[in-house]
């Protein structure tokens, strides 16, 4: 396990029509010499470069910074290998955020996707687009069946459909647990679209596979005050079936693709597995693996990765943030089924010892490297095969990317 290398502390950081989607566009070949017009308005922050390495990845990178800070605009970005030139970028309009932004395939071909709207973290409403390799909008994903579209994840899947996600509030009886009788609570829904003809193939609701009794989120004081008792973040293909990740039960759950059904379940309170430790790795304060997560990774092989928050704060706010361990962190898990066992075998320390209380991830790369995103932390840091750094880069203060890539692009 490779610590910080500065002191450790606890840290808690705080649709619209396709003419206004295309309006903000800005190529690399202009964006030097853009218009008193243009200038005026609010650009996207630039980041800081702090470490670029020899064994740091040759792709692009993704990233979709996002800000209060009127002074930025909101969006998403390509930039350069060594993070110092924008490839491309693309303001959403003003009062929007993106999220998720990067490279996928569709129909075989090369395509740019992201997801932009209102309320990334809590009831959000948006829309999921694809652009072309010519940076042209080819498509629009909508969550189907009275729903909206929420930021956490788009996945294109190899049958050219897709993985969304969304929330939904409802009235609970949650007199079992302590609660209210008319509790309102936040669930989390995984929908399969067919993109083409906007059909929903398969949808999976929290509530009706996963007791109430899972969560670690307190409940509020008042019943309408909504409940995020699950607060789904991630769906991944994994073989034939699904892995969701829920931040409020710290669980990933491996589902059946056909039928829904919770198949196991890694984490919180009903894990499926007995937890234990490789030689130089430690579970948290709590016992476990991780808290408060993001972003699980399939790596064949029976072995996982995951954005290990360790911390929170109240309803999801970062305020009040409690930290499980001393810093957000990495880790790679290896599951053994058969034995219902699970072995930390891995894992890879925020550089500066910080704790990021919101969003975040970790791309497995060729070779061995990882490219993390801090979420609510404005910083991006990629890991070689031993765990040295190899490249990071910092946002201004205040700006932060929900998640960030490195793929090969154009």
């Amino acid at each position: 396990m490779r610590t910080p290398r500065t002191n450790v502390r606890a840290a808690a950081l705080a649709t619209a029509a396709t003419a206004a989607l295309i309006a903000g566009v800005v190529p690399a070949a202009t964006a030097t010499t853009a218009t008193a017009t243009t200038a005026a308005a609010p650009q996207l922050p630039a980041w800081t470069v702090l470490t670029d390495a020899s064994g740091a990845g040759h792709g692009d990178i993704f990233v979709a910074p996002s800000s209060s800070d009127a002074k930025y605009a909101n969006g998403v970005e390509i930039l350069s290998p060594d993070g110092k030139k924008t490839v491309w970028s693309h303001r959403v309009p003003a009062g929007l955020s993106a999220a998720d932004f990067r490279a996928q395939t569709y129909h075989g071909k090369p395509v740019l996707t992201w997801w932009q709207g209102t309320g990334l973290g809590g009831l959000a409403s948006g829309t999921d687009v694809i652009y072309d390799a010519d940076y042209h909008q080819i498509a629009e994903v909508h969550a189907g069946n009275g729903y909206t579209a929420d930021g956490h994840e788009f996945v294109i899947t190899p049958r050219n459909t897709a993985l969304i996600l969304a929330y939904t509030q409802k009235t609970a009886d949650l007199t079992s647990i302590g609660g209210s009788a008319h509790q309102k609570v936040i669930d989390g829904v995984v929908q399969e679209i067919d993109i083409a003809t906007g059909k929903v193939l398969f949808q999976w609701n929290s509530a009706d596979h996963v007791p109430y009794s899972q969560s670690e989120q307190p409940l509020p004081t008042s019943p309408d005050t909504p409940w995020d008792w699950f607060h789904i973040n991630a769906v991944k293909v994994d073989g034939d079936n699904l892995l969701v990740d829920a931040r409020n039960t710290w669980t990933a759950y491996e589902i059946s693709h056909s039928t829904g059904k919770v198949l196991w379940q890694l984490g919180g309170k009903a894990s499926s597995f007995k937890l234990r430790t490789a030689s130089g790795q430690e579970l948290n304060t709590a016992g476990a693996f991780f808290a408060w997560q993001h972003d699980p990774e399939p790596l064949g092989g029976g072995r996982y990765s995951f954005f290990d928050n360790e911390s929170a704060g109240i309803a999801n706010t970062g305020s009040g943030a409690v930290a499980d361990y001393p810093y957000s962190r990495v880790v790679t898990v290896r599951l053994d089924p058969g034995k219902h066992v699970a072995t930390l075998t891995g894992s890879e320390a925020q550089p500066a010892g910080l704790t990021a209380s919101s969003q975040g991830n970790a791309q497995p790369e060729r070779g061995g490297r990882v490219f993390v995103g801090w979420g609510a932390l404005p910083y991006v840091s990629e890991f070689d095969r031993t765990g040295a750094v190899v490249f990071s880069a910092e946002f201004p203060a205040g700006v932060n990317t929900y998640r960030a890539y490195r793929f090969d692009w154009k």
